[in-house]
């Protein structure tokens, strides 16, 4: 092997990959979970089919857009790398096979536009989803992991090597990217059938508790594994990982009860969700207090933000937009509060003597990123609605996405209509006496 190379980092970040990797389906649990019945399958699915198309999209052309030598001042990859190749068996990028590094960032590609669906939930054809994710990752993601996740001593992404914007694994590039995506497109689609009017419960809150719960086992690769080395600095990034979502649960339910009286599962798995997203960005950059107050500052924000689609009348299904889009906002600017300059990053926030030049790089990005991807997503999305058509119909969408867009169910129950059916028929027993007189 090379010099330079490390057994032991490798495996550490092959072992994150696939942490990642079982985050989305962690993420199908989740947002099949929170859905009515007749859109679980569906909703699964949408994001099981990010696997599919942006993995082999990544080995065509994403890998060498997003992580290609820079072409155009930070802003894309070269195309020397086109369907990997160029690309040997030795060699590194740090201490790890370039193949390693393409496999975990390949990860993060494919949750990315997963997330988006949930602002959609119950009224996308899913042909016209495929075909969005496979323009948005094009367009939007693989530009914009450039841009933030590229480094090149100074010649890399124009975000994160050149201006120095702080985003250890994906506040700007994954959580506000998808989130005000999520904004864009359920600004295309409309509101759903009865938004606003009819209940729209979630239908499995054991579900919703087994995503969340696989998001926070698979959250340890996202995070400490952006360190791309087992080494202190993953240390710190997984514990800050796990005191953050811990806070972020703590602080959504104490506003849940103060707001609403009851601490709910939903909440719960909610509060998680937006801790970890929060601290995405700052893992690598706060210490463990810092971590804490980060947690507790998003579970209640985030907590707070999603009544925002009632009161401004868009139809974000499954809150994407008050945890992604906000969460991710959040973990990003107090970056410019909490970096202490002693973890991954040199830089100081305010609270550190580091005066306010960090914050206004860590607001620079934020602002960035959200505009391109709302922009580019309202207009893709507006371009599949007037072509193809990205809503089903009423009638569908009332009877039920899985059926007319799967020709399948989650759950079948036919059988349990058939037995309960049995029994509330009336038998009569007859003798034969009875008959014959």
């Amino acid at each position: 092997m090379p010099d330079g190379f490390s057994g032991g980092d490798t495996a550490f970040v092959l072992i994150s990959a696939a942490l990642v990797m079982l985050m989305t389906p962690g993420l199908a649990f989740f947002y099949g979970g929170m859905v009515r019945v007749k859109s679980t399958l569906n909703m699964l699915v949408m994001s099981f089919i990010s696997l599919a198309i942006v993995s082999v999209l990544w080995v065509l052309y994403g890998y060498t857009l997003s992580f290609g030598t820079d072409a155009y001042g930070g802003l894309i990859g070269n195309l020397d790398h086109l369907g990997m190749r160029g690309i040997g068996l030795n060699d590194l990028t740090g201490s790890i096979p370039v193949t390693a590094f393409a496999a975990f960032q390949l990860m993060f590609a494919v949750i990315t536009p997963a997330l988006i669906s949930g602002a959609i939930a119950d009224r996308a054809r899913f042909a016209a989803w495929s075909l969005f994710v496979a323009l948005w990752v094009t367009i939007v993601y693989f530009p914009v992991a450039h841009w933030v996740f590229f480094f090149d001593n100074g010649k890399g992404g124009w975000l994160g090597d050149r201006l120095g914007v702080i985003d250890f694994a994906g506040g700007t590039a994954v959580h506000i990217n998808a989130g005000v995506a999520g904004l864009a497109l359920c600004l295309v689609l409309g509101k759903r059938v009865g938004f606003k009017k009819d209940p729209m419960r979630p239908h499995s809150l054991p579900l919703v508790m087994l995503g969340s719960g696989l998001l926070w086992f698979g959250w340890f690769g996202f995070n400490a594994g952006s360190a791309l080395a087992a080494n202190g600095v993953a240390g710190m990034a997984f514990m800050n990982t796990q005191v953050a979502t811990a806070a972020a649960m703590l602080g959504w339910l104490a506003f849940e009860r103060i707001k609403h009286g009851a601490f709910t599962s939903l909440g719960a798995a909610s509060g998680a969700v937006a801790g970890l997203v929060a601290i995405t960005p700052a893992c690598g950059s706060v210490s463990m207090l810092g971590a804490v107050a980060i947690g507790l500052i998003a579970g209640a924000v985030c907590a707070a933000a999603i009544s925002l689609k009632y009161r401004l009348g868009f139809d974000d299904s499954l809150d994407v937009v008050g945890v992604h889009a906000v969460g991710g906002a959040i973990g990003s600017l107090l970056i410019g509060f909490f970096a202490t300059g002693h973890v991954g990053q040199s830089a100081r926030g305010l609270f550190y003597g580091g005066g306010v030049g960090q914050l206004g790089k860590q607001a620079l990005g934020v602002l960035v990123v959200a505009t391109y991807s709302f922009v580019i997503s309202w207009l893709l999305g507006q371009a599949i609605q007037r072509t193809i058509g990205f809503r089903v119909a009423e009638d569908v969408e009332v009877a039920g996405i899985d059926q007319a867009e799967h020709a399948e169910s989650a759950y079948d129950f036919s059988a349990v209509g058939a037995s309960l059916a049995r029994a509330l028929t009336p038998t009569t027993t007859v003798r034969k006496t009875e008959v014959d007189a």
